[in-house]
């Protein structure tokens, strides 16, 4: 039987990476901002951190890799897409809400769109990798989380 597909190789180490980058920027970007000047848009800073703990959590669990990594991962970029939608949306239409710009903030418009096309690239390399990680493990019975090598 052959091991299944590591979330984390091929196309999924360039999700690793873009995950791992948003999650840092995302966390600076937001900590400064609720550091220097809270009240101004508290809604605002405190989704951009929101994010960044979805990001971390999304390159964490591609990382690992396994069944319960697949799901936790699955999950993560589930709500990122739907949070990048809700906000990017909201800050279009309640501009006083925004009144400076967070990573899912006009739908990742500061950061050159990637935060709306990132949760699609992750949901479409999840989907790629599911069968060889869901139905491998299941019929094993093992978690390949953190299984460490001979």
């Amino acid at each position: 039987m052959t091991e299944p597909a590591e979330l984390s190789s091929g196309w999924g180490r360039a999700l690793v990476f873009t995950y791992g980058v948003f999650a840092v920027a995302a966390t600076g970007r937001s900590l400064v901002q609720l550091g220097a000047d809270a009240g101004r848009a508290p809604l605002a800073y405190s989704l951009s951190l929101f994010a960044a703990v979805v990001y971390l959590v999304a390159t964490t669990c591609l990382l690992l890799g396994g069944r319960t990594g697949w799901r936790l991962a699955a999950l993560a970029v589930t709500v990122e897409l739907v949070g990048v939608l809700s906000v990017g949306t909201l800050s279009l239409v309640a501009t006083d809400l925004f009144p400076d710009k967070t990573v899912w903030s006009h739908f990742g418009q500061g950061y050159g769109f990637l935060p709306l096309v990132l949760p699609f690239a992750g949901l479409a390399w999840l989907w790629h990798t599911r069968s060889g990680v869901l139905t491998d493990d299941a019929a094993t019975g093992t978690d390949h989380t953190a299984t460490p090598e001979p």
